[in-house]
């Protein structure tokens, strides 16, 4: 099944000039999704993990029945003010704008290996983020991981050092 098929370029959103990969339509198709899911599986098992912190929200869909099918913990990377607990603060520029990450601070236990998911790799700045978070806590990163990374925007290099793992390779 070539996934790609299900996640088009929407031209010109959300400002003219850019390209956007929208992972609706892999969404809405149940097969497409579980192979999404069933493949990313595959592939983050070759970089042991204890835990699997995801980004709030896309990065959701692909964490939680990872964290299902592994028994694995799922810690979630929220945006600012939506953990109730105490929190470590990560601030990174998004593509549009200024963005403020947390992690709950007792999420991560010191020596913990976190895999991070998320929806696409695009700047890599809220991937970087979440490596801080991360090893900010005392734990360590097994992988980065997403669905798909846009090429032109060049994350992977602001991940330099950390296994990446992109299911829908470099679009």
């Amino acid at each position: 099944m070539d996934l790609t098929e299900y996640v088009p370029v929407v031209p010109d959103f959300p400002e003219p000039g850019v390209g956007f990969r929208d992972i609706t339509p892999l969404l809405a198709a149940p097969e497409a999704f579980r192979e999404s899911v069933d493949r990313l599986q595959e592939a983050c098992s070759a970089h042991p993990y204890d835990a699997i912190a995801a980004f709030d929200a896309r990065g959701f869909l692909w964490a939680a029945p990872l964290a299902d099918r592994t028994g694995t913990p799922l810690l979630p990377i929220r945006k600012a003010g939506k953990l109730p607990r105490p929190a470590a603060v990560e601030t990174y520029r998004g593509e549009y704008a200024e963005v403020r990450v947390e992690l709950h601070a007792d999420a991560v236990r010191p020596g913990d290996r976190v895999l991070l998911v998320d929806d696409v790799i695009a700047t890599g700045e809220s991937m970087a983020a979440g490596v801080r978070l991360v090893e900010g806590l005392g734990g360590t990163v097994a992988a980065c991981a997403a669905l798909l990374e846009i090429a032109a925007l060049s994350g992977r290099d602001r991940l330099d050092g950390y296994p990446v793992v992109s299911l829908l390779g470099k679009l």
